[in-house]
């Protein structure tokens, strides 16, 4: 792999939003828009794995003692 920094999560977004507008237009030759396609795919899997990475450390909480813990919110009765 590269020593290049890998694109923010908004840069993606935005690639993947410009590709999924120019093929709504519909006036793209038949090859080009399919590799635009297969690039949002990829796009859309890169941010979806993102996500949920992000989901997951927003599940967890620190404890007192400095242990991550899932979190659990307090129940009201």
């Amino acid at each position: 792999m590269s020593d290049e920094q890998q694109p923010s999560f908004e840069t993606q977004l935005q690639e993947l939003e410009q590709i999924v507008a120019t093929l709504e237009k519909g006036d793209v030759p038949l090859e080009k828009a399919l590799t635009q396609f297969q690039q949002g795919v990829a796009l859309a899997k890169q941010l979806d794995g993102t996500l949920k990475d992000a989901e997951t450390a927003v599940a967890k909480v620190m404890t007192d003692d400095g242990e991550l813990k899932d979190f659990e919110p307090e129940q009201e009765d």
